[in-house]
Order: structure tokens, then sequence, then C-alpha cells
């Protein structure tokens, strides 16, 4: 029987599986979502749905990478696990493959700085890690490398991931990239937009640093 906490855990989890869903983030089963839980993780299990997930699906896998028999995690398990060992102020993850972020992704480069809001993931781009196959170890470890230094990255030909302090944070940067990565190919539009200097860059972040602004709660 889980207990009130792990009760808890796999409640939240379920609510912001269901609003991903619910802000176009993922369709069908394309995107999983993971919170850290002891010394390992609560995450989606593989083809979960908006409509099929719940509290009883969610997969616990510990710190040895195992998990019980008969129940199966994400084929993104792995890249959830690393990102958690490499970032252990990372609470929450959340791998999407919402539409502007998949555009972008599949030019295999960095969405570049050419708003402030690209700001808020902790940089002046959000890098673009190279393809590998889906669920593989070289995937989790390119991905997880990345956000030692950002709260979200591209994957090319892919989506994209984000970490956070929660999940509310993770499932907003999830939002604020989509968003970013939708006004990047408006803007392309008109042809390649500027991008901001290092010195506005550096005004940005003493700002940030400031006043809080632009960071997910």
């Amino acid at each position: 029987m889980a207990t009130t906490s792990e009760l808890s855990a796999r409640q939240e989890l379920v609510r912001a599986y269901r609003r991903v869903v619910d802000l176009g983030l993922t369709e069908l089963s394309s995107g999983n979502l993971s919170v850290r839980f002891g010394e390992g993780m609560l995450i989606s299990p593989t083809g979960a749905s908006g409509d099929s997930i719940s509290e009883e699906s969610l997969v616990y896998v510990g710190p040895d990478d195992a998990w019980d028999p008969g129940q199966r995690p994400s084929s993104e398990w792995q890249l959830h696990a690393r990102i958690y060992r490499g970032s252990p102020e990372t609470n929450a993850v959340v791998h999407t493959h919402s539409d502007y972020c998949v555009a972008v992704a599949c030019h295999c480069k960095p969405l570049p700085g050419f708003h402030c809001m690209v700001g808020a993931f902790g940089g002046d781009d959000v890098p673009c890690v190279p393809y590998a196959t889906f669920g593989s170890e070289a995937l989790a470890l390119d991905v997880a490398e990345a956000l030692k230094t950002r709260s979200a990255c591209l994957m090319s030909n892919h989506g994209g991931t984000t970490r956070g302090r929660s999940l509310s944070a993770a499932v907003t940067l999830a939002h604020r990239l989509e968003i970013s990565c939708r006004h990047y190919v408006l803007s392309r539009a008109l042809g390649e937009p500027r991008c901001l200097t290092p010195q506005e860059w550096a005004d940005f972040h003493q700002r940030v640093g400031n006043t809080g602004y632009a960071r997910p709660a």
C-alpha cells in the first residue's frame, strides 16, 4: 500500500501529465513526465495518454534502475534518471514532442537568443543535442549533460525536455519552450531575427537575479 506521501506524489504527477495534455504539449502517448521520489523516481508508464494515466499506472524506478515486474516505465526512463543524477536540485522532468519544439529541433541547432525569454532557461540560447535513438543511453547522457547548465534543451529530430525544482516549474518551462519555439518559427517568416548582444544578455540575467522575473514558480 502506498504511503500518504507517495499517494500525494502520484496524484500530483497525474495532474501534471493531464495539464501537459491540456496545454497541447503532448498528444496520444508522445510525452513522459517524472518526479523525484525517495532515492528514485515516479515516471509515467509506456504508452500513457491523458485518458489512460492513473496513480496506479505510474512506475517507481529505483536508484538501481529497477522496477517491479509487470510494470513498464516510459521508454525514456533512462533520460529522466540521468537528469536526476546530474542535477541534484532537479525534482521533476518533462519531455514532450510539442509542435514547434519538434519543428525547431528538426533543424538540429540551438534555439538562438532572439528574444529575452530564451534567457528564462538559464543562458543565452537553448542547446540542441545530437540525434540518438529514442530510449537510448546515448540520448539520455547527452540530454543530462546539456541540462547541467540549462533548464531546457532540444533534441535533434525529436522534441524537447525541461527540468525544474517542482512539477509545476517543469511544466511551465515546457510550455514556455514551446512558446519560444513558436515565436522563433513565426519570426523566421521575415528572415533570421536579430539576437541579443552579450551585454544585453548580461543586463537581462542581472535583472532576473535582482527581481526573479521570468522564473517559474
